[in-house]
């Protein structure tokens, strides 16, 4: 199968949408049923007991996150597969036990049930990264982390109401129904040949990292990285926030929702992000790419303030403004985890690789997951999820813009260095190593 991929590119780019996509939609089985659950008359110290459940299995993937990024910065091609699979089935495990282990105990399960996941992403993408047309063979990727948890919501709460599944034996059973799936996607990934010259030449060669190669990638673009972290941790939130909260917040906004709504405003949320994603795959050159996906980001974090805006004064439909803010979060968030840093990687030849770009924004992406959701138990319990929602749309409008801004500034002057961008070649591009 490499040898027949090697030889068609347009077999290798739908085969590695199919793989990415299966592999990381059936990780979504392990990670997100438990959060179709209520668990209204559960509460432990003076908490709801689905928050205890989310805030233990966040840190758990912050926890991952953290771990990612020795792991995954130096992981080797040939232990790619083995670990992805030891991370789903311990995953599995622990679902296992949350099921097997009575309340209350069995909470720090879904910990160990993050644990491991946080890595998955990163193992996936090592298999796309560094090849020409990254951001399509990524599309899969994409596709998932917008669409999939809504998706599966709707087929996890058809499956609750037609076997009558608890809330404590859902995510197991489910996590045991795509297993089969997940190692097949798996076995696909493992088909997936090595980048070719052409990868090399347009995108330059991804590397395992030892300490130095980090170290000289934080000193020399340390503040445009500070810039991407802090805008991360705020989209990260609130995506995680959303997602985790979505069935509160449309039974505030409408208590007689149709369930089927997931599915459908996250298909149409996916839809527009992953078409817009796409688009940087045509523009082969690196710092034009740059400046796209730049003014990509920047107007989608505007969106997020002013659909909400037009939500309250009640301009638009409940609807077009759960699309619109999910745009505007997902938007420049899955650039920042899909072309940001391999074309970075690209423009200023660093050695080096995505995985340990990504896992330093996960991490502290996670840990503002974490921090939101106590400081809306003990400080906010009295707010409504979507006023929090709300709100929150406004401080990422100001503060991810200001953020943008400053790394289009520091970045461009970084490479440009007195050149005039519409003057830049690809030939230039390619000769440009301010990192040795």
């Amino acid at each position: 199968m490499k040898k027949l991929l090697e030889k068609s590119e347009v077999l290798l780019v739908l085969w590695c949408i199919i793989a990415a996509f299966g592999a990381y939609f059936c990780m979504y089985a392990f990670r997100k049923p438990f959060t179709t659950g209520l668990y209204e008359n559960f509460k432990l110290w003076g908490m709801g007991y689905k928050s205890i459940l989310i805030i233990s299995q966040v840190f758990g993937y912050m926890l991952s996150k953290v771990i990612g990024i020795k792991v995954i910065a130096e992981l080797k091609d040939k232990k790619r597969i083995g670990l992805i699979i030891c991370l789903i089935a311990f995953a599995e495990a622990a679902l296992l036990a949350f099921a097997a282990v009575p309340f209350p105990y069995n909470f720090i399960f879904l910990f160990l049930n993050g644990l491991p996941l946080g890595m998955v992403w990163g193992v996936i993408f090592s298999f796309l990264e560094g090849r020409k047309l990254t951001e399509f063979l990524a599309l899969g990727l994409s596709l998932n982390l917008v669409m999939t948890s809504g998706v599966l919501k709707t087929i996890y709460l058809h499956l609750q109401e037609t076997f009558h599944l608890s809330e404590f034996n859902l995510p197991f059973v489910i996590g045991l129904i795509f297993l089969p799936f997940f190692l097949f996607f798996v076995w696909m990934l493992a088909q997936i040949p090595a980048p070719n010259a052409e990868d090399l030449q347009l995108r330059s060669e991804r590397t395992a990292m030892n300490q130095t190669d980090k170290s000289l990638i934080m000193k020399e673009f340390g503040f445009g990285l500070l810039c991407f972290v802090g805008t991360y941790l705020l989209l990260a939130t609130m995506r995680d926030f959303r997602d985790n909260f979505a069935i509160e917040v449309w039974r505030e906004i409408d208590p007689q929702f149709n369930k089927t709504i997931f599915s459908k405003v996250e298909t149409s949320i996916g839809l527009v992000v992953v078409s817009l994603i796409a688009l940087n795959a045509f523009i082969k050159n690196n710092f034009h790419s740059y400046l796209t996906f730049s003014g990509m980001m920047i107007l989608a974090v505007m969106l997020c303030g002013g659909s909400t805006w037009a939500f309250e004064q009640q301009l638009i439909s409940p609807k077009i403004w759960m699309v619109s803010l999910g745009i505007g979060l997902f938007l420049p968030y899955l650039l920042i985890q899909t072309v940001v840093f391999e074309r970075l990687i690209a423009l200023f030849k660093a050695r080096g690789n995505v995985g340990f770009l990504v896992y330093i924004c996960d991490s502290v992406g996670y840990l503002g997951s974490v921090i939101l959701l106590f400081y809306r138990e003990f400080f906010l319990r009295k707010i409504s999820f979507l006023n929090i929602l709300s709100t929150f749309s406004y401080i990422i409008s100001m503060v991810c813009f200001t953020l943008l801004v400053l790394q289009l500034f520091y970045f461009s002057n970084k490479y440009l260095k007195g050149k005039l961008w519409w003057k830049v070649s690809p030939q230039e591009e390619s000769e440009y190593n301010p990192i040795g």
